[in-house]
């Protein structure tokens, strides 16, 4: 004969929160241990964290504060709050929030806690059940936690916005600087992308700023727009016929970047000077890119203008 679960009021197994539920907690520790397998140890109910009493506080296997709020309602702001204030007030590596019904956005706030903090965060629901006519018992669902995935998307996430921020400051100089010497890119804001750009008096036909980790980059992209393929192609190959003439009037060698599964073409300068992580050359790759950039077009202006499309 197999027994059927049934789902007790978590107010009819524990009366109080703090003076039920948490003294049980705190007299059965391992339960967490078995869901979570953090080698809980010492918990101690309401303990001072600054101003505030923690429901519980105890230790992992290596010895740190490990902070435990408890709410036998609904997941809310205020329990949020709370919890990430013991955590730094405690100065503790791991929080622990149980609740009864966890919300979509509170299960959204500690994913991206743990993504985005060097604290561990453990959202669980608590659920009282028995079979029949048992005794009841609490049972416990793991809804969020720490992980080796979460943690390397929160890094990815934190490099792409300092790499955001980077560019942005790059731009910014780059193009207060290239106002003193050419009306190119002048209606041009800053951007957080690796390139800003501007027309080149053609449609389809635009001058960019190009910046990677350690390099640089001029370049006239040729793009007319979805499915105009052939055309891009067929601007691209008009240009170069006088290539000869053109390296030659730019000063130096030119490449020449036609890739079939790509949509556009490019004639581009790579500069070699550095890029955005050598933020102590920054001043120099600006003066070199906003040269080349003048020379770039002022030796393509005459060839394009006589572009028949």
């Amino acid at each position: 004969m197999i027994g059927k679960i049934q789902r007790v009021p978590l107010r009819e197994v524990w009366k109080h929160e703090a003076h039920s539920f948490t003294r049980w907690l705190e007299e059965n520790i391992d339960i967490l241990n078995d869901i979570l397998d953090l080698n809980l140890s010492n918990p101690e109910r309401e303990k001072i964290a600054g101003d505030f009493n923690v429901d519980l506080v105890a230790e992992d296997g290596s010895g740190n504060l490990v902070i435990i709020e408890n709410q036998l309602e609904k997941s809310d702001h205020d329990h949020l709050g709370k919890l990430i204030t013991y955590l730094t007030a405690a100065n503790a590596k791991i929080a622990i929030w149980i609740v009864a019904t966890p919300r979509p956005e509170h299960i959204q706030a500690i994913t991206w806690l743990n993504e985005s903090t060097a604290a561990d965060f453990y959202l669980l629901k608590i659920e009282g059940i028995q079979i029949e006519q048992s005794p009841p018992a609490p049972l416990l669902t793991l809804i969020v936690g720490p992980s080796e995935v979460g943690k390397e998307v929160g890094k990815q996430k934190q490099e792409r916005a300092e790499r955001y921020t980077l560019r942005k400051k790059f731009w910014t100089e780059l193009l207060e600087k290239a106002k003193q010497k050419t009306k190119l890119h002048t209606s041009i804001s800053p951007s957080e992308y690796n390139w800003v750009g501007t027309g080149a008096g053609k449609q389809g036909l635009s001058y960019y700023y190009i910046i990677r980790q350690h390099e640089t980059e001029v370049t006239l992209a040729i793009d007319r727009g979805k499915d105009m393929d052939e055309e891009n192609l067929k601007i691209f190959e008009e240009l170069k016929k006088s290539k000869d003439a053109i390296e030659s009037s730019f000063g130096e060698h030119l490449d020449w970047d036609y890739v079939p599964s790509r949509r556009s073409c490019r004639i581009k300068k790579i500069i070699s000077v550095g890029g955005l992580r050598d933020d102590e050359k920054w001043s120099k790759i600006q003066e070199t890119m906003i040269d080349d950039m003048i020379r770039l077009e002022k030796t393509l202006k005459p060839y394009i203008a006589k572009l028949d499309f």
